[in-house]
Formats: C-alpha cells, structure tokens, sequence
C-alpha cells in the first residue's frame, strides 16, 4: 500500500471515530434502566472502537510522516483506554468476564476475527535496543554463572565401557542382518523371474486378449484419476478444501513484508530529520523574529500600564512568576479585551464591598435539609443507569478536533514524500519562543514599572507578601513529614545494575520464553449468546481467554498513558487444569510487552533470603528493579501454595506461605505510575483459603479445557508446525472428537513424538493417519468433566461468581413473579 492508501485509511477512521464520539456524547446525557438494552449499546461501542483500533494500529506503524504519527498515536492511546474503559463497564453490568457478542456481530455484518485484539507494533518498536541490551546482559550473567537452559539441554551424559561396546556390537549385527536380508531378496527375484520367464515360453500369447486387458487396465487407472480431480475441484470450489499453494507464502506477501520493513526505515529517517528541524527551525525564528516578538512584548505591556493609569488612576501591579507572568493578562486578547477586564474587575470590588456590608441571611431549619435529602435519594432511585465518566474521551476529542482542523482538509500535493511540515513547527515553536522571550521582558517590565510608580506616583514599592512565603515553606515541611512515613530504601548504595545480576543469580529474574499471543491457538465460541439466553453459562473459550490476557495484560503494560488513567488491573490469576497453557500465556505476556520475568513462586523462593529481614530485602530488591526496568511481571507458580488452608506435612520445610502477608502490602503501594502485574497460575485453586485468595487477585480467568472447534484447529496446526503434511488419509476431526478432555500441552506432546525426523521424511511416500496418533494418547490421563465442574464450582464462590449467581437468581424470580401476576390477572377475567 502506498501513503496515498495508508492516508486515504486513516481519514474514514476519523470520520468513523467522529461519528462514535457524537453519539457517545448523545448517550452520556440519557439514563437507561433495561439492562439488556444497555449492554446493547455498550457492546456495539464496544464492537465499534476495536475496528478503529485494529485501523489506526495499522495506520499507525505504517504511516510515515512525523507530525501526523504524533496526533494518530495519541488518539490511538485514548481509543485503547476507552475499549478497557467499556470493557470495565460491561463486567460491573453482567457479572463476568467474558462476553458474547454473536447476534450484535450478525447485525454489523462482521466476523467474530474481526474482534480480536491486536497488540500495538510500537510496544516492541520503539524500545527495540533496549530489550537487545538487556537480553544480551542477562544471557551473558546466566552464561557466567552456568545456569544457561541451552547448555543443561544439549549435555552428553557419559556412560559405562561395558554399556557402550554393547551399544556398538547390537548396531554392527542389525547391520549384518539387513545386508543378509537384502542378498537373500535378491537371489528369491532372481528365481522368481526365471521362473516367470520359463513358465511365459511355454504358454501361448494371445495379442488381442492381452491388449484388451492392457486397454481395461489403463482406462480403470484414467477414470479413476480422472474423478479425483473433479472432486478435488469441485470440494474447493465448495470452499470445503484449501485451494492448491494455500499454505505457501506467495509473491506478493513476500513483496508486501519488503515495502513495510523499507517503510519502517522511512520512519526513522523522517523521525530524525524533524527531531533536527525542531532545534534549528527555533533558532531561525529566535534570530529572525525575536527581536520583533520582544519589541511587541514591550509595547503592549507598556499600553496596559497607560491605560491602567487612566482607567483606574494608579498603575497595576505585576503578576508574579509563579502566577504566569504577564501571560495571564495577554492570553490571545486584544487591547480592547484588556481594558474591558480591567473595569470588569473594578465593578466587581465595589459589589463585593456593598455585600460586606449587607447583613448575613438567616440559615435554613434543619427540617428544610431533611426534605432535600430525601428529595435527592427519591431523584437517584428514579434515575436509572448512566455511563459512568471517561478519562479519554476528551483526549480522543482533543486529537479529533486538531485532525478536523489541521489534517482533514490540507493541501498534501507538495509533500510527496509525507517528510515533516516546516510550517506547522513554526507555529509550534513560536509559541515557546514567545513564552520564552516573555519571561525575560517581564523582568525588564517589572523593573520599568517599579521606575514608573517612583517617578510619576511617588509610590513607595510595596513589599512582597511574606504570609505567603511562610505558608509556603510550612506546607513543605508538612511534605517532608509525609516522605518520611514511607518505606526507607534498603538498597540505596548499591546500583540497578548489581541488583539485576543478583537476581538473575538467585534465580528470581528469569529469561521469558520467546512466544507470541497468537501462538496460543484456538476458536471462538458460537454459541455463547444462544446459551445464554436459555440460561445456560457457556465455557469460555481459549479466544475468549486470549482476548482478556490482552486487555488485562498486554495494553495497560504496553502503554504507560493507558496504565495511568485506565481503570487499574494490578494483579490477575489464572487457573485451570494442567497442560492448558497458563505458563505460556504469562510467558506471552512478556515477549508482545518486552517485560521483564520475576519467578516468585513458592517452590523457587524456598531457602533463599531466609526470615523475616531477608524476605523484606528480596522483596524490595524484585520490586525496586520492576520499576526501574517496567513494564515488568511478577510470576507467581502455583500461587494456591500461598495461600494454603493447611500446608502439607511434605511441604513444610519449603515454608510455602512466606508471601501470603505481603503480598497485600505490595498490591497497596502499587501506583497507576507502576507499570507492574502480578500474574498467579494454579491447578488447584480449591486448595487455597478464598477469602484471602479473593483479596490478592483482582481479577480472576478459568482457562478451560479445549472444545471440538479449538481442538481441530489445535490439531491442524500443531501438526503443520512440527512438519507434518496434512492430506485425505489424515482424518483431523475424527482425532478431534476421540480427544475430547485431552489440553493443548497432551496434544503437543503426542504430534511430538509421533513425528521424529525419520517420520518426517518418510510422508511422502506414506502419508500420516489418525491410529498413529492414538497410541500415545493412551498413555496419558485426560481433564474429566468432574475436574471441569470442580473449577466451575470453585468460581461461583469467588466475589464475581457470587454476584453473578445472585443476579441471574434475582432475575428469575423476577420473571417467575410476573409469569405468576399474568396467571392470576387471566384467572380473575375468566372469573368475570
């Protein structure tokens, strides 16, 4: 795509988000009481901002000129922490964390794909150096002190002389045996065909029997191919099979990756060459029109002092630094304004004299404020839902109005190459010249006025105010108090550098796997709102799932604007059974956010930093680096070991409970600055005391097992990833349907073992089926449906689980009522 396109696209995005915000302003204003028409409309804005989102992300990364990048990236900030913002509101409003949208999706026309999450390209872009730096540091510290994963893989294990000349002698006689064999096959054809031959001499040949048998034969062979490839045809046509070369990569797209990685160095030559136009189109302006700026400065200055004088008969006194200066008076008005202002305040002192003046009005008997309360309580029962405030709407208005103004009907014709505009950042720049210039022409000013008033008035300057001053002072005394009150740092003397190594050393800071989200494979449930509606609560699925480790996880650690003022995620739990991808999904995490991978798992802190000293120091240590290097994520494995109802007599001496009293602490000195999640996997949530549980975890996700969609395209991928060839004889939703309460990590395991090297090789002439697969499967213990309803169960005890059973009880005795007064009323007619 060219600029031309990426331009062209960005246009009908603002134009879409234009049309979103008039009707966002509409509905902020209406109170709504039906809930299912509420979570209609948020839904659909909901629906609406992700397919902004995935165009200005694409815009974003693509486009090339510097000045427009600046105002997409902070509109695209603000649609990201609205998306979170809606999201919050729809999980107050139904009880839960997952969603479904299918009739909303029907009705826009759009694919449930459509409403996947996309991870900006800018998380890793514009830090790209500084996650290298430090994954070549920690690489090179794991190197140093042998604890490289890559080393411990590949290490030879030595074995006993007697074992490996048995090894040896067992290799040399299959070798001898195949020999043998092949000698003995050959000798068997050799009189097999001198058989064949003696036996064809002596028989007849028959040349039209024989070339009719030959005919029927080849005819068989034709047909048959024949309509294989009909029916080949005719299942693609039917979109029923993938078309030929589906799977390669074609031309184009090979193509289409040169000219964004080429565009992507435009990027940064273009950023660049604006970060130098900055510096010297300033100092052009500072040689060229500073002089005049100054001189303007003066001379309206020197006006308001004359005029002033006539207006009020003294001269004014002026602003102080603190307050803005003479900013304040000449903020874009005219003379005209100024004078006006100055009678204005005038009036305003002679009305605030004569109210002095006037006897205070009697107060109100406390009956009258009883009357307005219970008026205001009746007003907020009658008042139904509203949309609770945004904190990014007026920044997404903000970036929408400069695009109106600036971008929307520019003249680009001249600016082929979309490099910076020399003119917009005079403008800019103008603006902090003047205020620059301003400072020094108030001194001057100020010291001319002072002249003024002894020459003309006879006026003794007044002195500064010091009430001010000391009151000044005391309220930083009173802020010293506060910082001492904070916790004291333990490490002060020691660097962020040394720490880092320490903690690698000890194992707490760990290398995150290289996995991206989209690596976690699965399909979208279909049927969610259909269940619903039947009052039935769906598993989520393993998309389901993804798209909230996205919005929970990824964008608020990803952007630091989106973590300030978005509603705060600080910790986040994620619990299913074993094998369904919980660690690689905190690993995920990492790698789309470039954070840093603290292990602070029970079974990986035990023994180390011993008592209650050494527990505070590790934890700080962890803490002060996750902040020095955010964004940053806090693992905790098997977190349900610390939070145990009884620990297990095995476990004892691994004091598994260490952080079950701090880890409140630390959730509570979190700031909206800390761009810190702490992230809990578990297998056995039962096992943990819930209250206390509850408490830590903010939010908490059931990863569930596999359903049939997400295993077919669990199976169909995996295989292909690993080498394998996918053709008619493999039947993929037979190995679906037989694996149902197998996970991902059963499915893994097997597609690995079954395909070796040597299997590998050997498809083209023997292509994959189903029964290879099955004989490991057996070997392994599927998730029952037991297990699924345990976690189910575990749930409903949660703080959302409880809320969202109370709610969809309320809602049936609600409708059980009405279905009984509609009886009662057809009842009573009959009886008439």
């Amino acid at each position: 795509m060219s600029n031309a396109m990426y331009n062209k696209m960005w246009h009908q995005t603002q134009e879409a988000l234009n049309s979103l915000l008039d009707k966002e302003s509409e509905t902020v204003m209406e109170s709504q009481r039906n809930q299912g028409f509420i979570f209609q409309m948020l839904a659909t804005f909901y629906i609406k901002y992700v397919q902004i989102f995935r165009n200005l992300e694409n815009v974003y990364d693509q486009i090339v000129h510097p000045q427009k990048r600046l105002l997409i990236r902070k509109i695209l900030d603000g649609v990201m922490g609205r998306i979170l913002e809606l999201k919050n509101d729809m999980v107050e409003l139904e009880l839960t964390e997952f969603h479904y949208f299918d009739d909303i999706l029907q009705d826009l026309k759009l694919a449930p794909q459509q409403l996947d999450i996309p991870i900006p390209k800018y998380f890793l872009k514009e830090k790209l150096e500084v996650i290298k730096g430090r994954e070549k540091i920690l690489a090179q510290i794991l190197a140093d002190t042998g604890l490289d994963m890559a080393e411990k893989k590949y290490s030879v294990k030595s074995i006993p002389l007697e074992e490996a000349v048995k090894l040896i002698q067992i290799a040399e006689r299959a070798r001898q045996g195949r020999l043998r064999a092949m000698f003995m096959k050959q000798i068997f054809l050799q009189e097999y065909r001198a058989k064949q031959a003696k036996f064809l001499s002596e028989k007849v040949a028959d040349l039209e029997a024989a070339a009719l048998q030959i005919q029927k034969v080849w005819r068989g062979f034709h047909q048959r191919k024949k309509t294989e490839k009909l029916r080949r045809e005719e299942m693609i046509f039917l979109g029923m099979n993938p078309p030929p070369l589906f799977n390669e990569v074609s031309a184009t797209i090979i193509q289409a990756e040169k000219v964004t990685s080429l565009r992507n160095e435009v990027q940064i030559k273009h950023e660049e060459k604006y970060r130098e136009a900055l510096v010297t189109i300033k100092d052009d302006l500072k040689l060229i029109e500073g002089p005049d700026i100054k001189e303007n400065l003066q001379d309206q200055i020197r006006h308001w002092f004359i005029e002033c004088r006539n207006l009020t008969g003294t001269f004014p006194d002026y602003p102080h630094v603190e307050e803005g200066g003479s900013a304040i008076i000449f903020s874009n008005k005219t003379p005209q304004q100024v004078t006006e202002d100055i009678l204005a305040s005038q009036e305003e002192e002679e009305k605030n004299k004569k109210n002095k003046k006037k006897a205070k009005k009697p107060k109100k008997p406390k009956e009258d404020k009883e009357k307005k309360s219970t008026r205001e309580k009746s007003k907020v029962e009658d008042e139904g839902w509203k949309m609770s405030p945004s904190v990014f709407l007026p920044t997404m208005e903000e970036g929408n109005n400069v695009y109106k103004d600036m971008w929307r009907n520019r003249d680009e014709s001249w600016n082929f190459p979309q490099d910076h505009d020399p003119e917009l950042i005079k403008q800019e720049k103008r603006k902090e010249l003047e205020s620059e210039i301003r400072i020094q022409v108030d001194e001057l000013m100020r010291q001319e006025l002072k002249n003024l008033k002894l020459a003309v008035n006879r006026e003794k300057e007044q002195p500064v105010k010091a009430g001010k001053k000391k009151g000044g002072k005391k309220k930083k005394k009173g802020k010293k108090g506060k910082k001492g009150k904070k916790d004291k740092d333990l490490t002060a003397d020691r660097t962020i550098e040394s720490l880092y190594k320490e903690l690698v050393e000890e194992g707490l800071l760990i290398q995150a796997l290289n996995v991206n989200l989209s690596d976690y494979i699965g399909e979208y449930s279909y049927l969610g709102t259909t269940l619903r509606q039947v009052s039935i609560e769906p598993m989520p699925s393993l998309l389901d799932v993804r798209q909230l480790i996205a919005l929970y996880g990824i964008l608020p650690l990803g952007s630091a604007t989106v973590h300030e003022n978005a509603p705060l995620v600080k910790s986040l739990l994620l619990a299913g059974p074993s094998g369904v991808g919980k660690k690689m999904l905190v690993h995920a995490i990492c790698t789309e956010t470039g954070a840093n991978l603290f292990d602070l798992s029970a079974a990986n802190i035990a023994g180390k930093y011993p008592g209650k000293d050494g527990l505070q120091m590790m934890l700080h240590m962890v803490f002060k680096v996750a902040r020095q290097l955010q964004p940053s994520v806090v693992w905790i494995g098997d977190t349900e070991k610390t939070f145990y109802k009884k620990v297990p007599s095995a476990e004892r001496m691994m004091e598994p409970k260490r952080l079950k009293k701090q880890l409140p602490k630390i959730l509570r000195l979190l700031k909206p600055d800390d761009r810190i999640l702490i992230v809990g996997t578990t297998q056995r949530p039962f096992d943990a005391e819930l209250q206390s549980f509850c408490k830590v975890y903010q939010k908490i996700i059931l990863v569930p097992r596999p359903d049939y969609a997400s295993r077919f395209v669990l199976w169909k991928q995996i295989i292909q990833r690993n080498g394998g060839i996918i053709t008619n004889a493999l039947n993929i939703s037979c190995l679906a349907k037989v694996t149902d309460g197998f996970t991902q990590g059963h499915i893994v395991q097997v597609v690995k073992g079954v395909l070796t090297d040597r299997r590998i090789h050997r498809q083209n002439y023997k292509p994959l089926v189903a029964a290879e697969f099955m004989a490991a499967l057996t070997r392994m213990s599927p998730v029952y449906q037991e297990e699924e309803e345990s976690f189910k169960d575990w749930y409903a005890k949660t703080p959302m689980g409880k809320k969202r059973a109370l709610a969809l009880t309320g809602g049936i005795t609600e409708k059980g009522k009405g279905e009984k007064k509609e009886k009662k009323g057809k009842k009573e007619k009959t009886k008439k």
